[in-house]
């Protein structure tokens, strides 16, 4: 039997990424039949050997980017060839169907339809010869016409007919609206993307999920909601700890997940006191592009600053409770490759690295405003960064979010088994890691080191 996944129509590059990794979470593999980013309506087929209905609502009761899933009765470009396959598939199914409570509807894509004509359509179904009770609200079984309409054509070009199995966790969007959340910060990533985020890191209970750039814990949030064990830390220790009574622990009360919170910490992934050993199942992370001020990592570019500081009564500077840490300026570049380095050295064997970037040399509209420019004015030429590679981490997916004059990514990296990676591959990306470190830049500016930052500011220039 074939199944139908009704998805929303947004995010498109998101969506079968978020259906497969959901797929391998459970333990099982689907066939694609038909799929379009153009169309909210997708075929697939579960393997022979595993329970259908009981995948089906594996697959999409935590799934985000869709609606539901539907047993497929029938599909045809027009109705009398969706009739016809509606007998050939299920005629020997309706006898179990036929005193239950149901309810028919219809769901129109790019079209609409008269309250009559909508009638008419599903009376049209009369020869199933449904006997039981029509009930709207909670029936046994609903069944869907689905209708595919070009843009602005007046008949549909593709017709499905499906039986609900289950209903996807679209409710959590909702339930973590920022609007709703007590402890946020301007760059807090949005419900919906952090939950898909979670799923595409595979989150679950058993599993340990970290975020090296936590923020205020949209992230670790996600993945607890989806029952991974989670702890994070941020270089600015001050968003951790919040003010009193709003901080990222008082946002895991809020949800009901402050047992599956670990804690957070100060410290960045150049200075990070994490044993270096493979227990983590999952990293999620939106590493800081550096904008505003420039990337920046713990450390000094100052001799004397790179050693222990007294005060004058001998205590060490850096144990006091209002101790802020130098800072050095990076290279964003330089910060991605450490993430996957990092990453390669922490997750399990096939654990999953999901981290954001920006495609191209622009910020979002937000942080646009802080300029004095403007996001009308953002460079019209966009130079896009190559993907960046691990020899221990596999891409699995590369999803796009699109906005106004820029875009970001959504990379996915499976962490490979010992076994599947090329020894001298990772042995020359060790020596090219070493060599840069040792004899890299020798530059000290953030406008230098920040590739990213500087060609967008260079776009406000050229303009002027």
């Amino acid at each position: 039997m074939e199944y139908l996944i009704r998805f929303i129509q947004m995010h498109e590059t998101f969506r079968k990424p978020e259906t497969d990794a959901l797929a391998d979470l459970n333990g099982f593999k689907v066939e694609w039949i038909s799929y379009s980013d153009d169309s909210p309506f997708a075929i697939i087929r579960f393997p022979d050997d595993i329970d259908h209905d009981t995948a089906a609502k594996a697959l999409i009761s935590r799934s985000i980017m869709t609606y539901a899933i539907y047993e497929l009765w029938g599909t045809g470009c027009d109705y009398e060839a969706l009739h016809k396959d509606i007998r050939k598939r299920t005629e020997h199914l309706w006898e179990q169907y036929r005193n239950l409570s149901f309810r028919f509807e219809i769901d129109s894509f790019h079209g609409s339809r008269s309250h009559s004509e909508r009638r008419d359509i599903m009376e049209s179904l009369g020869y199933m010869e449904f006997k039981g009770p029509i009930v709207m609200r909670d029936p046994d079984h609903h069944f869907t016409i689905f209708e595919d309409f070009k843009l602005d054509a007046k008949s549909p070009h593709q017709l499905h007919f499906g039986r609900r199995v289950a209903e996807s966790g679209r409710g959590a969007i909702t339930k973590y609206n920022l609007k709703k959340r007590k402890y946020i910060a301007t760059t807090s990533m949005d419900a919906e993307l952090s939950l898909v985020t979670a799923n595409m890191a595979q989150a679950a209970p058993g599993r340990l999920a970290y975020d090296p750039f936590m923020g205020t814990g949209s992230f670790p949030l996600a993945c607890a909601h989806f029952g991974s064990t989670v702890f994070g830390s941020d270089m600015d220790g001050r968003s951790v700890r919040g003010k009193k009574g709003r901080n990222v622990k008082t946002n895991f009360e809020q949800y009901s997940t402050s047992s599956l919170y670990l804690d957070g910490f100060a410290a960045d992934l150049t200075n990070t006191p994490l044993r270096q050993n493979r227990y983590l199942d999952s990293i999620v992370c939106d590493p800081p592009y550096g904008v505003r001020e420039g990337l920046k990592v713990l450390g000094s570019l100052k001799p004397a600053l790179q050693q222990e500081v007294l005060l004058w009564n001998g205590q060490p500077a850096h144990l006091q409770s209002d101790y802020i840490p130098p800072k050095r300026p990076y290279s964003f570049l330089r910060m991605l490759d450490d993430v996957l380095d990092f990453s390669s050295t922490m997750l399990v064997d096939d654990g999953r690295l999901c981290m954001w970037m920006p495609v191209a040399g622009a910020v979002d509209e937000e942080e646009a405003e802080q300029t004095e420019t403007g996001p009308q004015e953002a460079p019209e030429q966009q130079e896009e960064y190559d993907i960046p590679q691990h020899p221990a981490l596999e891409l699995v997916s590369c999803c796009t979010q699109d906005f106004n004059k820029w875009s970001r990514q959504l990379l996915t990296y499976r962490r490979r088994r010992d076994s599947e990676v090329d020894a001298a591959s990772l042995a020359a990306y060790r020596m090219q890691r070493l060599d840069l470190q040792v004899n890299g830049s020798k530059k000290s500016t953030a406008d230098e080191l920040n590739d990213f930052r500087r060609k967008y500011f260079q776009g406000f220039k050229e303009r002027t």
